[in-house]
């Protein structure tokens, strides 16, 4: 069952592509999808028991801060025309961190990644108006036209473990594979930045978007190498390619909703922007670390965690029980991050580390101990 579970969410995962990000969230350029095309609705059809057995309505209890949320933005949504869709939210208690929508309308949301958005509005908004995006553009409809595209021009796509493939054919299928993962990178921003628009014309600060991506990222072990086949942009790039999103769309919520607090969402979060760390080396065992750090919407301070590890260990967002607060192995500063671009500094010795572990990551945590967000740290040659 759980082989199945995973075979159907892959379907209709975040890798769902949305082509344009245009003025109006009903015209997204929906005329690439031709009006004919019908799979989309009857994979969703034929899917569509497995997935409802696997999940539960979001509609009381534990979730119905989403429930609301996703009310209110799809309140906002306006769907291209012809394209009919029945919208619901729905929970998959497995505790992983995803979500995913299908054609029809239906949106699940891992439980992990509810208990995440917890009773944060905003947080709960950043993930579900990413999913309507996808649904508005056809995104499932999209992807295999363009993968169908891909294939018809003889780049046999998924041919590479095929030992009778010629060397021709599987450079042929290299190329593919990394035009399909670059096509779905580009729509997977577009669908951010679509779900921007939606989240500030229905009341949601655009800066949850940024925050939500801190946190996933925070949440993964480690640094993860780049492929010229994923399908997802690595949150760094996301936060490079939507930066001018935020600003305009922080501006359109400014200008609809011009007492933040009263809004749907209430105040944007704190977002620390933490830039790739720079290390130099001052001696023979001495190092100077220096982290770029970028604060948003911060009234007092924050505390930036140069951590030492002999392995990564799985995190969450309180982190008053967790070993970020063990200071034999951790560095810590406090700043303010009052300047557009506050520069932390370290100067390490081998004595500051513990033994038996190295330096591995660098987190920015808020006065409560919760994360905010995290940077690989180089390793630090001898």
């Amino acid at each position: 069952m759980e082989r199945d579970r995973n075979s159907v969410a892959c379907l209709f995962a975040l890798s769902f592509c949305v082509v344009l990000a245009l003025p109006s969230l009903g015209q997204q350029n929906s005329s690439i999808v031709p009006n004919n095309f019908k799979l989309d609705m009857e994979t969703a059809a034929r899917l569509r028991p497995q997935l409802m057995e696997q999940s539960i309505p979001a509609a009381a209890g534990r979730y119905a801060t989403g429930q609301q949320v996703f009310a209110k933005l799809v309140g906002q949504a306006e769907l291209p025309a012809g394209l009919k869709v029945t919208w619901e939210l729905r929970i998959v208690e497995d505790g992983m961190l995803n979500s995913y929508a299908s054609p029809d309308g239906t949106v699940y949301v891992e439980s992990g990644m509810a208990q995440l958005a917890g009773s944060s509005a905003g947080l709960w908004a950043a993930i579900l108006a990413h999913e309507i995006a996808h649904v508005i553009g056809r995104d499932w409809a999209r992807r295999y036209l363009y993968q169908r595209s891909l294939e018809s021009g003889n780049a046999g796509i998924i041919v590479l473990d095929d030992p009778g493939t010629s060397p021709g054919s599987w450079s042929d299928s290299q190329k593919a594979s990394a035009d399909l993962g670059r096509f779905c990178r580009q729509l997977e921003v577009d669908a951010d930045r679509a779900g921007l628009m939606l989240m500030a014309r229905a009341g949601y600060h655009p800066d949850f978007v940024p925050a939500l991506h801190h946190l996933l990222h925070a949440e993964e072990s480690g640094a993860t190498p780049s492929s010229l086949n994923a399908m997802h942009p690595c949150w760094e790039e996301r936060d490079r390619e939507l930066s001018a999103a935020y600003v305009s769309e922080s501006i359109e919520f400014d200008h609809r909703w011009p007492e933040r607090y009263a809004s749907p969402g209430g105040n944007p979060p704190i977002v620390v922007f933490a830039d790739e760390p720079k290390v130099r080396r001052m001696g023979s065992s001495q190092w100077e670390i220096q982290i770029p750090l970028r604060c948003q919407n911060l009234a007092g301070a924050v505390e930036v965690v140069l951590r030492a590890a002999s392995a990564h260990p799985s995190l969450t967002r309180n982190l008053s029980e967790d070993s970020l607060e063990d200071a034999n192995e951790n560095v810590r500063q406090l700043t303010g991050c009052t300047s557009p671009k506050t520069t932390i500094t370290f100067l390490l010795s081998s004595a500051d580390r513990p033994r038996n572990s190295r330096w591995t990551d660098v987190y920015v945590v808020d006065s409560w101990g919760a994360i905010l967000t995290r940077t690989d740290l180089p390793k630090l040659t001898r």
